[in-house]
């Protein structure tokens, strides 16, 4: 073999090495790229899983917190209501108040 066709063979050899590198390079992007589309995938389900289960507290809360409100609206009525009210003693306060104001 002469110098020529050694040469010649080295850059055959070398251009196949390149092309494999490019072949490994553009494989490992196909992968990567499909990894990071499973993770995206996989981040946005469960996203939405936690904000629905978020959500549903929240309805839950929201709706405990309205119906004790309404229980307690009704008990203060209930006392507000039920009170004795004297009103002789409410007006000779009333008396009283105007007659010091004089």
């Amino acid at each position: 073999m002469d110098k020529n066709d050694a040469l010649s063979h080295l850059l055959k050899i070398e251009s196949e090495a390149a092309a494999l590198v490019t072949d490994a390079q553009a494989e490992a992007d196909r992968r990567i790229e499909e990894a990071e589309k499973q993770n995206r995938a996989s981040y946005e389900e469960n996203y939405k899983k936690e904000l629905l289960k978020l959500e549903n507290n929240f309805q839950k809360f929201k709706e405990q917190t309205q119906q004790q409100y309404l229980e307690e609206l009704d008990a203060y009525k209930e006392k507000i209501s039920s009170a004795n009210v004297d009103t002789n003693a409410f007006s000779a306060l009333l008396d009283r108040f105007i007659a010091e104001g004089r």
